[in-house]
């Protein structure tokens, strides 16, 4: 069984495989059927969660798994039971396991010190890897390519946003603009490892903490909700530094052709606009329902013999 914790861990090989694959099941040009039959799938998720968790236990059942879903107050580690002593258990009866914190990805890779069982990370604290997967595979099967592509991020550099930057980066001639309001951008070794990614791969990333100027001629504009999934913000005012960083229709002037992305949920009149959202260059619920072709991917991908 093979892993996914980060998208560090994969090779560009593999991560390109991962969303080629997504992208063929959200085209319906590979049909779910018997990939996972016989296999046992656990969804493990400490926090709330619509898409991430709905796509997973989806794209297991489509796959032909069988499922089992805890609760964040369902398993013995609520005690005092180590993570460790919890995987090894879970891998005797387990193939795969999905796993949403928002926490310290530790524990995550914890998990992984077993034999038996894959495990997926459904979001940490740090990164959204099976987003980013299922928001690269709507870029492909929307344009057909993703090389060269021009996407604007607007927002706090969340773990969405790391992931992106992680994923988008590594794909020749992108030119990634991070637009973060100061103070919230990218934690500085995230937006490092995507430059380095992108020194290798001839792709462009850059992070400004300004509205000014842009973005100009994207293919994408992608924004988040601001106030993430297990965080809170210190200073009180922070939605006055937030405001400028909206999504409207304004944006649009210098990216006309421009389609907006999303991972949801959305706040209408906070990180966006109504008329973004719902408008006709919205392709923010295609996305969501791509986040059940990456999953599909994913635990294909994890089941595989390596």
């Amino acid at each position: 069984m093979r892993h996914l914790i980060s998208t560090q861990d994969l090779t560009d090989t593999e991560l390109r495989a991962l969303v080629e694959r997504g992208a063929e099941f959200s085209r319906g040009s590979v049909r779910a059927g018997d990939q996972l039959a016989g296999l046992v799938a656990g969804t493990h998720f400490l926090k709330t969660s619509t898409r991430t968790r709905t796509s997973f236990s989806a794209a297991a059942l489509r796959l032909g798994a069988k499922l089992i879903s805890f609760g964040p107050d369902d398993l013995q580690t609520n005690t005092g039971e180590t993570l460790e002593d919890t995987a090894e258990v879970l891998s005797r009866m387990l193939d795969l396991l999905v796993v949403r914190t928002a926490g310290d990805p530790a524990g995550l890779r914890a998990l992984t010190h077993q034999r038996r069982m894959a495990v997926v990370n459904a979001m940490t604290a740090d990164e959204h890897p099976t987003q980013a997967i299922a928001d690269l595979t709507t870029m492909l099967t929307h344009f057909g390519r993703i090389e060269g592509l021009h996407v604007c991020y607007v927002g706090e550099g969340n773990n969405s946003a790391a992931s992106l930057a992680l994923t988008l980066s590594r794909f020749p001639g992108v030119e990634l603009e991070m637009r973060t309001p100061p103070g919230y951008g990218l934690e500085p070794a995230i937006l490092r490892q995507a430059q380095e990614y992108a020194k290798v791969s001839g792709a462009r990333v850059e992070e400004l903490h300004s509205m000014e100027g842009g973005p100009v001629g994207s293919d994408v504009i992608y924004t988040t909700r601001w106030q993430t999934t297990g965080t809170s913000k210190a200073d009180p005012h922070w939605r006055d530094v937030f405001a400028p960083f909206q999504v409207t229709t304004a944006l649009w002037d210098k990216s006309p052709d421009a389609v907006f992305l999303h991972d949801l949920p959305a706040h209408r009149g906070e990180d966006v606009t109504a008329e973004v959202l719902d408008g006709p260059r919205s392709l923010a619920f295609d996305q969501s329902e791509n986040k059940m072709y990456a999953a599909m991917a994913v635990l294909e991908w994890c089941a595989a013999k390596s």
